[in-house]
C-alpha cells in the first residue's frame, strides 16, 4: 500500500472512529462498525492501531493535538485562553466527549490534557506570570490551569450547566465568554492576592 493511500486509510478509520467512541463511549464502540463505516476490514484496523484502545488512544490524542495547536497559551493573557478553549469546544466537540467517556469507563488517556510537554510549558509560563506579580501566586500553577480549563468547559458536554452549540444565537456566545473573560480575571490577577487592611 502507497503511503498515500495509507495515510487516507488511517484518517478514514480515526474519522469513523471519533464518530463511534463520541456516541457510545469506549465500550460501546465497535470495532466492525468502524471499520464498515471507514470501508476497510477489522484486520487493517488492527494492523494499524493493535486493538480498541489502541485505536481510542490515537483518536483522543488527534483531537487533543489540535485543540492545543488551535489555541495558543499566554500566561499573561488567562481570560483570552479561556474564551478560546471556550470557542474550541464548540468548534471541536468530540474531545470534550472523548474524555468525559474515557473517565466514566476509568480508561486512562495517558494524562495527553494535563501531563504533556505542552501543559509543562504551560504551568512554567504561568509560574514565571507569578514570579512577575502579573498571576496570582497564591494558587499553585497546577491548580491554576486545572481551574481556568474548568471554567471554560462549564457550558461544554462535561459541565452542569446547558450544552452550548454551533447554532446557539450570537449573542449567547458572547455572554458566556464575556461572563468567562471576567470570571477567570478576577480569580487569577495578581491583584486577587492583596486583602484589605482591616
Amino acid at each position: 500500500m502507497s503511503p498515500r493511500k495509507s495515510d487516507a486509510t488511517r484518517r478514514r478509520l480515526l474519522d469513523a472512529a471519533t464518530a463511534d467512541f463520541a456516541a457510545h463511549g469506549i465500550a460501546g464502540a465497535r470495532v466492525d462498525r468502524i471499520a464498515a463505516a471507514a470501508g476497510v476490514n477489522k484486520a487493517q484496523l488492527y494492523a494499524y492501531f493493535g486493538d480498541k484502545l489502541g485505536l481510542f488512544g490515537a483518536v483522543f490524542r488527534r483531537h487533543a493535538d489540535a485543540v492545543v495547536d488551535a489555541v495558543p497559551f499566554t500566561a499573561d493573557d488567562l481570560p483570552r485562553y479561556a474564551v478560546r478553549l471556550y470557542e474550541a469546544t464548540i468548534e471541536r466537540p468530540e474531545l470534550v466527549r472523548l474524555a468525559t467517556w474515557a473517565k466514566l469507563e476509568g480508561v486512562v488517556t495517558d494524562n495527553l490534557v494535563t501531563e504533556s510537554s505542552a501543559v509543562t510549558v504551560k504551568l512554567q509560563a504561568i509560574a514565571e506570570a507569578q514570579r512577575a506579580a502579573r498571576v496570582t501566586a497564591s494558587i499553585d500553577p497546577q491548580d491554576v490551569l486545572a481551574l481556568v480549563l474548568a471554567m471554560a468547559l462549564t457550558w461544554s458536554a462535561a459541565g452542569l450547566s446547558a450544552t452550548a452549540a454551533p447554532d446557539d444565537p450570537p449573542e449567547a456566545h458572547t455572554r458566556r465568554k464575556q461572563a468567562l473573560a471576567q470570571a477567570v480575571s478576577g480569580a487569577f490577577r495578581a491583584s486577587a492576592d492583596r486583602h484589605p487592611e482591616g
